[in-house]
């Protein structure tokens, strides 16, 4: 039974509408695929299923990278998880610090209409949710030591629905960090401003936004299908295409797309870069900095010892600056 158990633990979230992996989302993805391939590239039928169930794609060496490493995740997650940081305890500790501030608006809005209330804590957890993706995100492209740690997602050279998880254990830890200060800081501010009036609008037990998010094919933006949305939606919205655009490695992706869910952010941030025109996209990383794509070695102790290297000459540097000004004196 413990063996079974396991096993249910590890496929899990084939079966959990909050994952991106959940089997009706994964089923969308593939509808939604057929009918951007069948109606709007005008491909046929027949043509358009081995499009999308490219063995050369889920069958490549990085791809079953991507599975193996999920596994691998899955198994590390389950051991560290009571160590992190939790939604619950951040909007505990947040909400009584307000309570015990000098602050005089404690249940300020709490006869304010429920129906506003949950509309606007819903939209307030998506926004915050996806705000902090794209900063997190920016920074694992801007500064060297996060760059380590997510060129792992990037060295993937063919994209499938599991490549989102390839990541290294760090960069989950600090994902899930973000997540439960985001959500439990918007929980803590509207249950310290409108009481028990805050709930979330759900469908399967998710917050309708990030539902609808799924459903619309989520899944796609790690695939070899590449669906465009009209220019002015790539503006509001991340399609699939723009996410892929993110992987490339052509120089003018550098830097690009950085948006979960929307491409909002990148808009106003100056990282927007829309797919009009762009076909054939290689994935992957730079010559100069490539890693095996395929060794489970490489890509969970590579990052660890580029860390270590680049930390040891930072100290270095640190130690010669404060002896020279010390000579100085």
């Amino acid at each position: 039974m413990e063996w079974i158990d396991l096993g249910f633990g590890l496929f899990s979230d084939f079966a959990n509408p909050k994952k991106r992996l959940f089997f009706g989302y994964l089923g969308l993805s593939i509808l939604i695929a057929m009918i951007w391939l069948i109606i709007f590239r005008k491909t046929p039928l027949r043509e358009s299923l081995a499009r999308i169930f490219d063995r050369k794609v889920f069958f490549s060496g990085s791809a079953i990278a991507d599975y193996k490493v999920f596994l691998i995740n899955r198994l590390f997650t389950g051991f560290i998880s009571p160590l992190l940081l939790t939604q619950v305890g951040i909007a505990t500790a947040i909400y009584m610090a307000l309570v015990r501030s000098d602050l005089t608006w404690w249940g300020i809005y709490s006869d304010a209409s429920k129906t506003l209330v949950v509309a606007l804590f819903s939209l307030a957890m998506f926004l915050a949710d996806d705000f902090t993706k794209y900063l997190v995100h920016r920074w694992m492209h801007k500064w060297p030591i996060l760059w380590s740690i997510h060129k792992v997602h990037h060295s993937a050279e063919t994209l499938t629905p599991m490549t989102v998880y390839r990541i290294h254990p760090l960069e989950g830890i600090l994902y899930a960090s973000r997540s439960a200060v985001a959500q439990g800081s918007v929980i803590s501010v509207f249950y310290y401003l409108f009481g028990d009036q805050v709930d979330l609008y759900t469908v399967v037990g998710v917050n309708v936004l990030v539902f609808m998010f799924h459903v619309s094919g989520s899944n796609l933006r790690h695939s070899h299908i590449d669906i465009r949305y009209p220019k002015w939606v790539e503006h509001v919205l991340i399609s699939p295409a723009q996410h892929q655009l993110h992987h490339s490695v052509a120089e003018e992706h550098f830097d690009k797309n950085y948006g979960a869910a929307l491409a909002l952010w990148d808009w106003l941030f100056g990282s927007l870069y829309v797919s009009e025109g762009q076909h054939d996209m290689k994935f992957g990383l730079l010559a100069s900095e490539r890693q095996s794509a395929t060794e489970l070695s490489t890509l969970y102790f590579a990052p660890l010892r580029e860390i270590y290297q680049r930390l040891k000459r930072n100290s270095v540097r640190s130690v010669r600056f404060v002896s020279k000004a010390l000579r100085e004196k």
